[in-house]
């Protein structure tokens, strides 16, 4: 029996353009929970590698994205901080789709409608590769934090609580 193909993501597509080496790692999709915690198991990975993506609004500089680890909560006021702003809130859920062109469960800091703004939490940094959404819910990237950092032209900071 052929292995069904796992169909390469517009995120995919950006890193092979880049030459960055990655792996595209599917996992079975729960609907009901479309958390990291899920996501890790679902990988056999501990969930402080599975990182997050945020998107938040700023009041000074609008959107903005942060990059956490599944199991944390990104820290406002840091984010506020490091991203220019004197506050900064989580956009409404309603919004994800129109904002960055990518759904809930399945939204990755690589290849969103416009580039914004991207802030990496520090603890990326102790890792030699971490995972972040493919772009769409079942699939994630395994990629270096080096890379995808560079590739985003993110900033590292420390935005977890």
């Amino acid at each position: 029996m052929k292995k069904a193909k796992t169909e390469k993501t517009n995120a995919a597509r950006l890193l092979d353009r880049a030459g960055i080496a990655y792996g595209l790692i599917p996992y079975k999709v729960d609907e009901a929970d479309l958390s990291a915690t899920h996501v890790a198991a679902s990988l056999g990975e501990p969930v402080e590698r599975v990182y997050k993506t945020l998107v938040l609004r700023g009041d000074r500089t609008g959107y903005f994205v942060c990059v956490v680890q599944g199991d944390k909560e990104v820290d406002l006021k840091a984010a506020a901080r490091v991203s220019g702003n004197k506050s900064a809130d989580l956009i409404p859920m309603k919004d994800l789709l129109a904002v960055t062109g990518y759904i809930r469960g399945g939204c990755s800091p690589i290849g969103m409608k416009k580039a914004f703004a991207t802030f990496f939490d520090a603890s990326c940094a102790e890792f030699d590769y971490i995972y972040v959404s493919a772009g769409v819910r079942g699939l994630q990237l395994r990629i270096s934090p080096t890379d995808i950092v560079a590739f985003v032209g993110a900033s590292v900071a420390e935005i977890e609580k």
